[in-house]
């Protein structure tokens, strides 16, 4: 009857995000007086989650999800939570995660709410809170089914350590039917990843083309912080598709986001608002994201950026 968490990795290693539903598994299993059990899917060391309040690893070493697939993870997490007989089952709002939690509702008969931004407030029934409306509100979910599948919004709960051990053993879950087939993967390197990242440092047109980008990346190195950008840099083939946030790209929970050369619009606001802290630089006063900034510099990138980066420089030299 424990509580059953799926810890995200890539290439053998945890991502930040294991360790943060974890975290919140852990407090989930307090209020129900039950133990931790994670799942993770060819990770190699597995004992950094019992920091975080893991009691047991279940651990899945099978080739063919060497990269990820949502049939083949989904049944995996189903045969653990059925060989463990769990009735609550946390994942985070990785975008992987979001495309396994569906399947796995289905497989387990399983009622699901995405985004989850604090602990259960009541067990019984079992009541969970989460942001509506592009979070400019908030909504207080009951989950009734049997089992119930929690998908932790990123960078919302934080990370708790605890003192303790994780047992591990191996687990074999049948695999039978992919769907798909990855004939290959190419992935950017040396890079901060968007959904990993705590820090965003975003670039909009107001940058007037690709060839200023060094700045957006000198700051975002500086800081150790991921790059991204508005939809219209994107679609004009400034920087990559990967890169774009907002509604209708990748949603972004950092601490710590940084606006430069963005207007604001609707669209680009829905995707980072549940970001913590939002800095926008821009020549326009009137600019719609000062309205939903905390801080804002009305003024040139070209002026700003650059000093704000030999700023942070000479205060790091200090460290």
């Amino acid at each position: 009857m424990s509580v059953l968490v799926y810890t995200e990795s890539e290439q053998g290693k945890f991502k930040k995000v294991a360790f943060e539903v974890a975290s919140y598994a852990k407090a989930v299993a307090d209020q129900l007086g039950t133990t931790v059990t994670a799942i993770t899917i060819n990770a190699n060391d597995v004992s950094e989650l019992g920091n975080y309040g893991v009691d047991k690893v279940l651990k899945v070493s099978n080739t063919a999800l060497d990269n990820f697939n949502a049939n083949g993870y989904a049944e995996a997490i189903k045969q653990a939570a059925e060989k463990e007989g769990t009735k609550v089952v946390i994942l985070s709002s990785s975008a992987n995660s979001k495309y396994v939690a569906p399947l796995l509702a289905v497989g387990l008969n399983a009622g699901y709410a995405s985004n989850v931004i604090e602990a259960p407030s009541n067990i019984s029934p079992f009541t969970v809170k989460r942001p509506a409306f592009t979070n400019k509100a908030f909504e207080t979910l009951t989950i009734n089914t049997d089992i119930k599948i929690v998908g932790v919004s990123n960078n919302s709960y934080g990370l708790v350590e605890k003192s303790g051990s994780a047992s591990a053993e191996d687990f074999s879950p049948t695999i039978s039917d992919l769907g798909v087939k990855v004939e290959s993967v190419d992935k950017a390197s040396n890079q901060v990843s968007i959904a990993d990242a705590e820090i965003v440092v975003s670039g909009g047109r107001g940058l007037k083309g690709p060839e200023n980008w060094g700045m957006i990346e000198e700051l975002a190195s500086v800081l150790g912080a991921a790059t991204a950008c508005s939809k219209p840099v994107s679609d004009l083939g400034w920087r990559p598709h990967s890169e774009h946030v907002g509604q209708t790209g990748k949603p972004v929970a950092a601490n710590l986001y940084i606006a430069i050369g963005i207007s604001g619009a609707i669209q680009h606001l829905a995707g980072i608002n549940a970001s913590k802290v939002k800095v926008v630089i821009n020549t326009d006063p009137e600019a719609p994201f000062f309205k939903a900034a905390d801080y804002g510099v009305v003024g040139d990138a070209f002026t700003v950026v650059p000093q704000l980066i030999e700023k942070l420089k000479a205060f790091k030299a200090q460290q």
